[in-house]
């Protein structure tokens, strides 16, 4: 039947059942037990044998079979699947039901004689009319488009997306788990700023009506929060939604979660070591265990990180000896040779920059500490104590994504200003993603920021690690979508 016959026909017996006098969306339930208290509960209770134990049940109908003059139904609630047992004098008001129908049931809980725990119900009701039927569990849904935009069909036919969604704020929960124990405060720093910066991305812009001034959905949480680090809070984090408008991949989405941390009194050594330590706690904590797949590559996230230079790894993948002392031509002949366009006006840094994230990055596989950035690429970052040319700065990469970026802070605000300033280049350039000068952040650098260790991890990215998902809109809920229809637009925003 094509799924608008099935709509109206649905439509017809929700008309029924009022008809009647039956309420297809009754205000409450009482539920005494979900169905995995109940597996675990009767776990010993032997085939063909009742418990003596009366329950009441909740739960999505699953599926439903008539056997004579018994039914046999499976409910899912949250927990887990039960199955109801129904008697032949419940048999009438449990056909009228359909799958997807949300129902209650009242009984004792008995093992049939095929070994089956079930639910014998003395009662059946419906609890919520599904007028349209849920996606076919053994298939699920193949239309990728059709499961980010309507997540809760495909939470309900598709397993790995109810284990990802689980999984999730367990992953959030460990990490704040592992902060707190180690003595960082959680904090909360706006989501609107009037001036982004923090990251390199292009920002969204918003317009506060009070004070008459266009604002910057954050793309990052950092200057805030080393302001507080200023202010005497020597270890805090926060995890928090981060905005950037920017082109969608399999490990970019315009809306994610950072967490961000910030320990005063260290470097940006001690944070490699943290966030190894944060990376295999979490993922023994949530899936219990450190070996991941991931993007089709298998690895122990507990096993020894390299550690490595960025310019030992983009030597290592053009095959030419890089150093912050090769010149800029011999740099553009390198690019040159991989294909890759080049400004007039980069320097060695920004060329180092563009063939490690054009050449060199998609060569990692393993989790890898690359380190030791050029200064013009790490506007936040301090100078390396060996060659005030780099910066104490490192990304953690696994299959080419970076997973977490990590400085020893720039705290002297005569050099920051400086660095600002040389952002100004590249936005006079065109380059969008580059920062302004902030004088806000600038002032309170003047007050003293202690020496400090910095680390900023994706969430999102975490997740896909942990949980094996190939795509960050995996692991979103509700990804960012295109509107399916000009009509979904709302009125001033059509034909835009």
């Amino acid at each position: 039947m094509a799924e608008e016959d099935l709509y109206q026909a649905r439509l017809a017996k929700l008309e029924a059942l009022r008809s009647s006098g039956i309420d297809p969306w009754p205000v409450r339930f009482d539920r005494t037990h979900v169905a995995h208290e109940l597996h675990e509960a009767h776990a010993d209770l032997a085939a063909g044998t009742d418990s003596g134990t009366k329950v009441r049940v909740a739960g999505r109908l699953l599926s439903s079979r008539l056997q004579g003059k018994i039914a046999f139904g499976d409910v899912v609630d949250t927990s887990g699947k039960i199955q109801l047992f129904v008697p032949e004098a419940c048999v009438e008001s449990f056909d009228s039901l359909d799958v997807g129908d949300i129902v209650g049931a009242s009984g004792e809980v008995i093992r049939t004689k095929r070994g089956e725990l079930s639910v014998r119900t003395d009662d059946v009701v419906l609890l919520a009319k599904a007028l349209r039927s849920p996606p076919d569990k053994w298939h699920g849904i193949q239309d990728v488009e059709v499961r980010y935009r309507q997540r809760y069909l495909d939470l309900l036919a598709n397993p790995d997306a109810l284990r990802i969604a689980r999984l999730r704020p367990q992953i959030v929960k460990s990490i704040r788990e592992f902060y707190d124990g180690r003595g960082f405060i959680e904090v909360e720093t706006p989501t609107l700023h009037p001036i982004f910066g923090g990251g390199y991305a292009r920002p969204f812009i918003t317009h506060y009506n009070e004070i008459d001034a266009d604002m910057f959905l954050r793309i990052a949480t950092e200057l805030y929060l080393k302001r507080l680090v200023v202010g005497g809070l020597e270890r805090v984090y926060e995890v928090g939604r981060v905005f950037r408008n920017e082109s969608v991949s399999f490990k970019h989405a315009p809306e994610s979660t950072m967490l961000e941390s910030y320990e005063a009194y260290a470097d940006y050594t001690d944070v490699m070591d943290q966030v190894q330590s944060l990376v295999r706690t979490v993922a023994q904590e949530t899936i219990g265990t450190t070996r991941v797949t991931f993007r089709g590559h298998a690895f122990d996230l507990g096993a020894e990180w390299r550690r490595v230079t960025m310019c030992e790894l983009v030597s290592e993948a053009t095959q030419a000896m890089v150093t912050i002392d090769t010149s800029v031509d011999e740099l553009r002949e390198v690019a040159g040779r991989h294909g890759l366009k080049t400004e007039a006006w980069w320097n060695a840094g920004w060329l180092i920059g563009e063939l490690y994230d054009k050449v060199a990055e998609d060569t990692i596989v393993e989790p890898t500490i690359v380190c030791d950035y050029p200064i013009e690429i790490s506007p936040l970052a301090r100078k390396h104590r060996d060659d005030e040319r780099l910066t104490e700065r490192f990304e953690v990469v696994v299959c080419a994504m970076e997973l977490g970026n990590a400085f020893s802070e720039l705290n002297d605000p005569i050099d920051q200003r400086s660095r600002f300033e040389a952002l100004q280049l590249a936005r006079e350039h065109g380059d969008a993603e580059a920062s302004p000068l902030d004088e806000a952040y600038l002032r309170a650098l003047e007050y003293g920021l202690p020496p400090t260790g910095g680390l900023g991890v994706g969430v999102d990215r975490l997740t896909m690690v942990i949980g094996g998902a190939d795509n960050i809109r995996e692991v979103i809920l509700f990804p960012a979508l295109r509107p399916e229809r000009d009509e979904d637009q709302p009125e001033g925003l059509k034909g835009e």
